[in-house]
């Protein structure tokens, strides 16, 4: 049965956000878990009635104690730099590279000692693990990149593949014809193209070769990515034994470049959503 363009793209999402997407907590736990004894020890400066001369004792018996402090500003990275008019300086926390005094400065100019000092915080190890969290925020664009194939992989599982077996992940063209002594020379420009599929699935007599992505907004890169698709979809159609899948969504992304989404469409049959994979899509392509 024929597909129509237009109620399948009414399929798609607008969002794609796991559970994993919004702060990877395994991450935040280590990177605390890596200064928690510094973090400690800071922890005795919490209320101190003399902060100052309590932080040089600190930094003189373990001066380790350092490297956490940019992480108190959510800052990554060892060094700090700041101006003002007593100077111009580039702390660096992992090696110390100023006297005790100015580390002092730094503390007192940051705020850092009115923080502790006056029991604004009560444990170190709690108000750095909100920062992690916070910084942690920042990573989510990267994440997302990957979120559509993990989607796609989650049910290639549930369809029955095994990784390294039925399926493989990040698999070069030149891989593929070497593993099953196919010739893709159609796909690769007679070599000159080194093409890298999200996944590969090898079931019966055919290899499934496996595009995904999700756009949440628009731009060229879509439709350069639906042209590119295209051109291999109209090119394994005269490599026997080769089948190109594509799984994409985000209607935000598409809506704005549908016309070139459409030309794909045509003649790619292997060309699904994440609406299909609910469907089961997967057990009736992999039959």
């Amino acid at each position: 049965m024929k597909r129509n363009f237009n109620e399948w793209l009414k399929t798609f999402k607008s969002c794609i956000c796991d559970y994993g997407y919004y702060v990877d907590f395994d991450k935040v736990y280590g990177n605390i878990e890596n200064i928690k004894v510094e973090l400690s020890i800071l922890n005795s400066l919490i209320g101190s009635k003399n902060i100052e001369h309590d932080f040089d004792k600190i930094i003189n018996d373990y001066p380790q104690v350092l490297k956490c402090i940019p992480i108190l500003l959510a800052i990554r990275g060892c060094e700090i730099y700041a101006i003002d008019g007593d100077g111009e300086y580039l702390f660096n926390f992992a090696k110390s590279n100023y006297t005790a005094k100015e580390y002092i400065m730094f503390m007192q100019k940051t705020g850092l000692f009115d923080l502790i000092a006056n029991h604004v915080i009560n444990n170190l190890v709690d108000y750095v693990t909100g920062v992690e969290v916070g910084l942690d925020s920042n990573g989510r664009k990267n994440r997302g990149g990957h979120l559509m194939e993990n989607l796609v992989e989650d049910y290639l599982l549930k369809a029955g593949l095994v990784k390294g077996n039925t399926y493989f992940k990040e698999m070069k063209l030149s891989a593929i014809e070497r593993k099953w002594n196919i010739d893709l020379s159609g796909i690769s420009n007679q070599g000159k193209t080194e093409k890298r599929f999200d996944f590969v699935v090898k079931k019966g007599k055919t290899i499934y070769a496996i595009e995904t992505n999700f756009y949440t907004g628009g731009g060229s890169k879509l439709n350069e990515t639906a042209r590119s698709y295209k051109t291999i979809a109209l090119e394994a159609k005269h490599i026997d034994g080769f089948a190109f899948v594509w799984f994409t969504d985000g209607y935000n992304g598409w809506k704005s470049a549908r016309h070139n989404l459409e030309e794909t469409f045509d003649v790619l049959n292997n060309m699904y959503c994440i609406a299909d994979l609910e469907n089961g899509i997967l057990e009736r392509l992999f039959d």
